[in-house]
């Protein structure tokens, strides 16, 4: 009964976090959008960084079993690849399931308590870090990947993710003449293309190069 009702609670947060932001977001509002008193509320989190916290833990929990999930999955690993980005870039899009800019969830743009919301990312970031490094390895040994450009790839994708993780960047797509979701499966498209194993163009130097 206590797990449910704390995970009540941080669901509730989640979703006045997204639809009002964490500035605008009181404890009252959260306690009343769950039907639970500011008593139970605080029973169960100090404050609203607390109950922050919690969201974005949850929340990056759920991010990475999707992308371990993958692992399991019985399709190409260059398949598995492109799930793996498109998870991660879904999970900081303003277009996910049709969420409006002001609806974005509240995963990886840590603007409240940044702080502390960075240290949830990088334990996060360390799990992704062995996923991406078992799609690469077994995509290369399976001969999808070319074994040079799987060796750069690991950190080409984590430092792609990691800037456009940050809440610093705001990039006017219509500058560039695109839009986010062309955008998003344009860098996927760029990567795999990239890192796929090309017969004519490989080279026993390249071959014998490992991750």
């Amino acid at each position: 009964m206590a797990l449910k009702t704390r995970e009540k609670l941080i669901e509730v947060a989640r979703q006045l976090f997204a639809r009002k932001g964490v500035e605008n977001t009181t404890m009252l509002d959260i306690a009343n959008a769950s039907d639970r008193g500011r008593r139970t509320l605080y029973t169960y989190f100090k404050n609203k960084r607390e109950i922050h916290q919690a969201v974005i833990e949850r929340e990056s929990d759920q991010m990475v079993s999707r992308q371990r999930a993958i692992l399991a999955e019985e399709i190409s690993w260059s398949e598995k690849l492109e799930k793996f980005i498109e998870i991660r870039l879904q999970a900081i899009s303003a277009e996910q399931d049709g969420s409006s800019e002001t609806e974005r969830r509240p995963l990886l743009l840590m603007r409240f308590d940044y702080r502390r919301s960075e240290r949830t990312r990088r334990v996060a970031e360390q799990k992704e870090i062995e996923i991406l490094r078992t799609i690469l390895a077994n995509g290369r040994d399976a001969g999808e990947f070319s074994p040079a450009q799987a060796s750069r790839a690991l950190a080409l994708v984590m430092v792609l993710l990691q800037c456009i993780d940050s809440p610093h960047l705001e990039l006017n797509f219509q500058e560039i003449g695109t839009d986010r979701t062309t955008a998003r499966r344009e860098i996927i498209e760029f990567i795999i293309n990239g890192i796929q194993r090309r017969e004519s163009t490989a080279s026993p130097s390249a071959d014998n190069a490992m991750l």
